[in-house]
């Protein structure tokens, strides 16, 4: 049987976004267990949340409603963002792993910005 090729599977930052969600489960396994239902539980949501609002929005009639659902993951983003302030404020992940992983954070923030600017254009 073929697979089905998606639309989102084409995006960037669908795929940044898968990426930096494998990435972060490999991260968290090393939490602590007391965190289990806790950081580690909300910070998986939170990216995971990525790319599911990528496919599901790609899937909209109009770009304008592709739009909310990119911002929604911008939210999610910011809230990886935060959850991992915390994380290495506890010393959960270190001050090098932290730089690491924020390049690859920074690279889908401006490239969700991009999508959500292009996708709002006036002349869509």
């Amino acid at each position: 049987m073929k697979k089905v090729e998606y639309g989102f599977y084409r995006l960037e930052v669908w795929k940044l976004g898968v990426n930096l969600v494998n990435e972060v489960y490999e991260i968290t396994k090393k939490f602590p267990n007391e965190e289990k239902f806790g950081l580690t539980s909300q910070l998986r949501r939170a990216v995971i949340s990525i790319p599911l609002n990528i496919a599901e929005g790609s899937i909209k009639r109009t770009k304008k409603d592709f739009a909310c659902f990119v911002r929604i993951a911008l939210g999610s983003l910011m809230e990886v963002v935060t959850c991992f302030e915390i994380a290495t404020a506890q010393k959960y992940v270190d001050k090098f792993k932290y730089a690491e992983i924020s390049g690859r954070i920074q690279e889908l923030y401006f490239k969700l910005i991009s999508l959500d600017k292009f996708l709002t254009k006036r002349d869509n």
